[in-house]
This record gives C-alpha cells, sequence and structure tokens, in this order.
C-alpha cells in the first residue's frame, strides 16, 4: 500500500482496524482503501496528461518546438 502512495499515517490506521478483526470496520476499511485508489487515479491522470503533452511536443518537435525555441534563443541573444 506504501506503493500506492498510502501515507504511514493512513497506512497505520487501516492495519488497526484490520488488527482489529471487527467486521463493523470493514465499510471504514474499504472506503480508506477506495479513497487511496481515487488519489491514486488522480496522480495517474495528471502523470498521462504530463506524458502525452511530451509525446505530442517529441510529434510535433519539427514544426512546433524547433520554431519555438530559435525564438527563445533569439530573445536570449537581445538581452
Amino acid at each position: 500500500m506504501r506503493t500506492a502512495g498510502m501515507s504511514v499515517e493512513r497506512l497505520h490506521e487501516y492495519v488497526k482496524m484490520a488488527f482489529d478483526d471487527d467486521d463493523k470496520t470493514i465499510p471504514a476499511r474499504t472506503t480508506l482503501l477506495r479513497e487511496q485508489a481515487n488519489e491514486m487515479q488522480e496522480r495517474i491522470n495528471k502523470m498521462q496528461a504530463a506524458h502525452d503533452h511530451l509525446l505530442y511536443k517529441i510529434d510535433n518537435y519539427n514544426s512546433h518546438m524547433l520554431n519555438a525555441e530559435k525564438r527563445l534563443n533569439q530573445q536570449e541573444g537581445e538581452n
């Protein structure tokens, strides 16, 4: 669960509930896991968007990035 980004505090909370071996904590445990999965999905979505943006830049390097870099170099030379 640590590799899923779960904080030590949350992991401790989960483990405590699990070791209590009380079925009444099952809804709280599944909620905690669901919340963690949602947070992880948000991080995945952000990383996927960044990855897609990089791939776009690579695919369009000659038509877009190269010109932008040349403009930046020209501006830097003017300063």
